[in-house]
């Protein structure tokens, strides 16, 4: 049995317009990714600046958001100057004092390569090793062949994140001075008031749970880093050769990379881990113990009740968002992913919630025809 089915022209058409512009729309999506992602930081910052910048208005003579915004910027600008400060200056010297070790270091390689070599004449793998070594050699030799080009690829990389740091820098000063008005102008398109109440009703629960995540990760941050400092100051004192000073560093470095979600507060551990062994192994060591215990404490403790009720979020939710947002947009990706999937919980759950309204609405107003001719049938008896 065949069953033919009849298109007409028009359908075709449409169909196939509707799949090219999907496809040129994805293209255009993917051709300005980088500009995206600026845009998409620079509205997280605007939108976590927010808070701040609108108490200092109302507070500033004339109520001046620009003056409030100017002022922001130049806390935030001393804090990361601050943090650049108090990190740098340990890390190099932490990183000359290994560099001041690596004589003894090779001492000590050279004293063992004697015994390895005698290993290698006796069991004949003089022929494998210099194989390995003149593999190594021509590597080498391609590597420092491609020197001049990575130099260059490296400072145009530096060129482009110095760019993108200062459009993101322009564009959330604008943001935050022109997003009141921009506001109320989007709300003044709605012709419908109770619609337009609706909808800011969705929109003001989207920006609790941003501010809300926001507020919670700097809490969650500042407990972690300074439990950190802590650690690495009463270590100093049970080590007397790890000074004291890499405490300050240590919260530091803990508070910003905690600010990356779920893999940040790793990444700083190891750095800080490797920062001790520098001076003192076991002193590495107990950190390192104390770090894993501090993980456990924070993840099933103190940064579920912090964030869980302003989330309501499930650990394969935040994962899920956490690893689409580092494999698409990279670390700040990351750092936004949680607040964005908080926010497409909200639409998910407005969308059922309408569509049931809907129905429900639809159901009642089917009703009525059938009432209306039972009553009138019961009257006319």
């Amino acid at each position: 049995m065949k069953v033919r089915i009849d298109i007409d022209t028009r359908t075709f058409v449409r169909f196939w317009l509707v799949v090219i512009g999907f496809g040129l729309a994805a293209l255009a999506i993917y051709s300005a990714r980088t500009a995206l992602i600026i845009l998409g930081i620079s509205l997280f910052l605007a939108l976590a600046l927010n808070i701040p910048v609108s108490k200092l208005s109302r507070r500033l003579p004339g109520k001046s958001r620009v003056g409030a915004t100017a002022i922001a910027y130049l806390a935030v600008v001393v804090l990361l100057g601050a943090i650049v400060f108090l990190v740098i200056p340990p890390i190099v010297q932490q990183t000359a004092k290994f560099a001041q070790t690596i004589p003894s270091l090779v001492d000590t390689g050279t004293t063992q390569w004697h015994g390895l070599r005698s290993f290698i004449d006796q069991y004949g793998l003089q022929p494998q090793v210099d194989s390995a070594l003149a593999s190594i050699k021509d590597n080498a030799s391609t590597w420092a062949g491609n020197v001049g080009q990575n130099v260059l690829v490296g400072i145009g990389s530096v060129f482009a994140f110095f760019t993108g740091g200062i459009l993101v820098l322009v564009l959330t000063f604008l943001m935050l001075i022109e997003g009141p008005e921009w506001t109320r102008r989007f709300w003044a398109i709605y012709s419908n008031d109770k619609r337009m109440m609706k909808h800011k009703q969705v929109a003001g629960r989207m920006y609790g749970v941003f501010t809300g995540y926001v507020t919670g990760q700097l809490t969650v941050s500042a407990i972690g880093a300074t439990a950190a400092g802590l650690a690495v100051f009463i270590i100093s004192f049970i080590f007397p050769n790890v000074p004291a000073s890499l405490a300050m560093p240590t919260a530091a470095i803990t508070f910003v990379l905690s600010l990356i979600p779920m893999f940040g507060a790793t990444i700083g551990g190891i750095i800080i881990t490797l920062l001790l062994a520098f001076n003192n192994v076991p002193a590495a060591i107990i950190y390192a113990i104390y770090f894993v215990v501090y993980q456990q404490v924070e993840n099933n403790f103190i940064s579920p009740r912090i964030q869980s009720k302003r989330l309501d979020l499930t650990a394969l939710a935040v994962l899920g968002s956490v690893t689409i947002g580092l494999y698409v947009f990279g670390i700040a990706g990351g750092i936004i992913a949680i607040p964005t999937a908080g926010v497409v919980r909200i639409l998910i759950e407005e969308y059922i919630l309408t569509r049931k309204e809907r129905h429900t609405a639809e159901a009642l107003e089917a009703k009525k025809p059938t009432k209306r001719i039972t009553a009138t049938t019961k009257t006319t008896d």
